[in-house]
C-alpha cells in the first residue's frame, strides 16, 4: 500500500516484552501483538511521537569531579535530543553544584529543564 509505514517494536512497559507490529497509513495506526492496553498505547506513542528522558554529563570547573550527571526533569521529543545535547556540550559549570540545581531552562524549546542529579563539591571540599 502506498504511503504505508511499518515498524516493529518490543514493548518496554511491562515484563511481557511483547513484540509489536505497527502499521501507519491513511486510515490511521494499527498495532498488533500487544497482550495488554499498555503495549498498544506505548506503540502508538513511540510510532507517532517518541519521547525520551535525556541523561547526560555536564562539565564542571573547580570541582572534585570534572563532570556532573544530569537529566531532563521531564520527557522531550526524541527528535530534539541532538539539539539538546549540542547545547549541553557548550555548558561549563563552576563548582559547587547541588543535586536538583537547574542547569539549563527550557532545553531545546521542549518546555523541560536540565537538572543536576549529583552533588559536586568544590576542590576545597565545600558544597553551597
Amino acid at each position: 500500500m502506498l504511503n504505508e509505514a511499518v515498524k516493529e517494536l518490543t514493548c518496554i512497559i511491562c515484563p511481557n516484552g511483547c513484540r509489536l507490529n505497527c502499521i501507519k497509513n491513511s486510515s490511521g495506526v494499527s498495532i498488533t501483538g500487544a497482550r495488554c492496553p499498555n503495549g498498544k498505547n506505548y506503540a502508538i506513542a513511540e510510532f507517532t511521537n517518541p519521547m525520551r528522558v535525556l541523561t547526560c554529563s555536564v562539565k564542571v570547573e573547580g570541582g572534585e569531579y570534572p563532570v556532573v550527571s544530569a537529566r531532563t526533569d521531564g520527557m522531550i521529543p526524541k527528535a530534539l535530543v541532538g539539539k539538546a545535547m549540542a547545547r549541553v556540550n557548550r555548558i561549563i559549570l563552576k563548582a559547587p553544584v547541588n543535586a536538583g540545581d537547574t542547569i539549563i531552562k527550557n532545553i531545546a524549546g521542549a518546555g523541560v529543564d536540565i537538572i543536576a542529579t549529583k552533588n559536586i563539591r568544590g576542590s576545597g571540599g565545600r558544597l553551597s
